[in-house]
């Protein structure tokens, strides 16, 4: 069986305490990883070289990336003693995971696209000043003097197992000179590590990368260790860290298609932005749309968008029409399922009636949450809510009261014409990202960053002055 070892300063280290991780569809051991333990994460940490990446300039090691981009699509990497092709890393993603491969396949396009445009990528979360700024330490920019350091020596990450794509938000961190401390999701090891690998054989030091597979505690003790972190998580493993500035959170994202009042009497051309918002990469990731709030026609538009949602089938993960991921702890959707039939009394689950089956479904061990559309009013409890599985709530509300009471927003795409509302959610402080026009909440711009700026996060303006 395939073993993945932690990663100490860059080195291979099998511990002791090893896991075993399981396919999701045979139930069978399929990989062992070495476990670490928290006092062995707070060694290594305090003992970084965190200048491992001065030597390097920043076009240098934007250079890197660019290579690594390569190797990371169509190369082979080393993964504990084995060798992994891109083949290869689909197949065990999906194994541990149960995410479909077409899921994956387009999951490791963005990393891809993230590693060979990372010099857009550092225009757009430092607004393009001269990167070489940040080689010297100072330099002019449009006649102005700028300088900044590196306030964070080491940059952490505790990571999820539901969507790969997220793996892009912590690699800039590369570029900028920054040694990492990972922590990867307990099923989905695979995309890290081989971004590691990648990297490394791109030219990266392999001193800048730790890889920790741990525990909670474990996860604690990294971000507690390090100077600034990135934690991704329900809200309640977030809220802990809430007023934490050195912890920069990725929680439930609860983002959502919204109509103006021209587009809510014109909503058909709307469908299938809609659906796509809804249920691309199988509605897993904060940025699909949670809810679609309009003035008016929500009984007719949820309705259709339970008819079209209602033909998605739960298919193996090598199915080329695979939409939605299989569950790798089948007790999560039995409990997701349980607690959206709890707080459905005073809601109509309209999928449910469209499909006439349940939306719990088992396949062999297999066990999947079908697409699900509820119409219900903004009070109701399911109106705001966020699940690992395409889910979607319809709101009427008038468009005066939409800007303050969708409530916290990742992304809000809205459709409308009317300048006086666009300008209402432009100045809303409860969206953290606005599409203005028919774009999915998907669809990013990767060079603005939609969830805090990891440059601000790992740099510090100072003023400066010299003679």
């Amino acid at each position: 069986m395939l073993h993945l070892p932690l990663l100490r300063h860059g080195k291979p280290y099998e511990s002791v305490d090893k896991i075993e991780i399981l396919h999701h569809a045979t139930g069978e051991p399929f990989a062992s990883v070495s476990q670490a333990n928290a006092g062995l994460i707070a060694r290594d940490v305090h003992r970084w070289d965190t200048d491992v990446l001065e030597r390097f300039s920043v076009a240098q090691l934007i250079g890197i990336c660019k290579r690594a981009a390569e190797i990371f699509l169509h190369g082979s990497v080393p993964v504990g003693d084995q060798s992994q092709s891109f083949e290869d890393y689909i197949v065990q993603l999906s194994a541990t995971t149960g995410m479909p491969y077409s899921y994956c396949r387009g999951n490791a396009g963005k990393i891809h696209r993230v590693l060979a445009e990372m010099d857009v990528i550092l225009a757009g979360l430092t607004r393009g000043f001269d990167l070489s700024i940040l080689d010297r330490g100072y330099g002019s920019d449009d006649g102005r003097t700028l300088s900044w350091f590196r306030e964070a020596r080491t940059f952490g990450a505790v990571l999820p197992s539901n969507s790969p794509g997220v793996h892009s938000l912590w690699i800039p961190a590369i570029a900028l000179k920054t040694p990492i401390v990972l922590k990867p999701g307990r099923e989905e090891p695979w995309t890290p590590l081989r971004v590691i690998e990648s990297l490394a054989a791109a030219g990266i030091p392999r001193e800048a990368f730790g890889f920790y597979p741990t525990d909670h505690g474990g996860a604690s003790t990294l971000l507690q260790a390090v100077d600034r972190a990135m934690l991704f998580g329900d809200a309640s493993t977030t809220r802990a860290w809430a007023k934490d500035p050195r912890v920069e959170l990725h929680g439930p994202g609860y983002s959502k298609v919204i109509l103006g009042d021209d587009a809510a009497d014109d909503w058909e051309p709307y469908v299938d932005l809609m659906v796509s918002s809804i249920a691309a990469n199988g509605g897993r990731s904060c940025i699909n749309a949670s809810a679609v709030w309009t003035p008016r026609n929500a009984d007719q538009i949820a309705g259709v968008l339970a008819r079209k949602l209602a033909t998605v089938k739960a298919l193996p993960a090598a199915h080329p029409d695979a939409q939605i991921a299989a569950f790798a702890n089948p007790q999560m959707p039995q409990r997701i399922n349980a607690m959206i039939d709890g707080l459905l009394p005073g809601a109509i689950d309209l999928t449910l009636q469209r499909r006439g089956s349940p939306r719990l479904v088992s396949v062999g061990r297999c066990t999947y949450l079908l697409p699900t559309i509820v119409r219900c009013d903004l009070a109701h409890p399911l109106a705001n809510r966020e699940f690992l599985f395409p889910f979607a709530s319809v709101i009427e509300c008038p468009t005066a009261r939409i800007p303050e009471a969708i409530g916290p927003t990742l992304v809000a795409t809205v459709i409308t014409r009317e300048q006086q509302f666009a300008r209402a959610l432009m100045a809303a402080p409860n969206i953290d990202r606005l599409n203005v026009g028919p774009i999915e909440t998907w669809k990013l711009s990767w060079d603005q960053p939609h969830e805090g700026n990891l440059f601000e996060h790992l740099y510090r303006q100072r003023a400066f002055q010299t003679i």
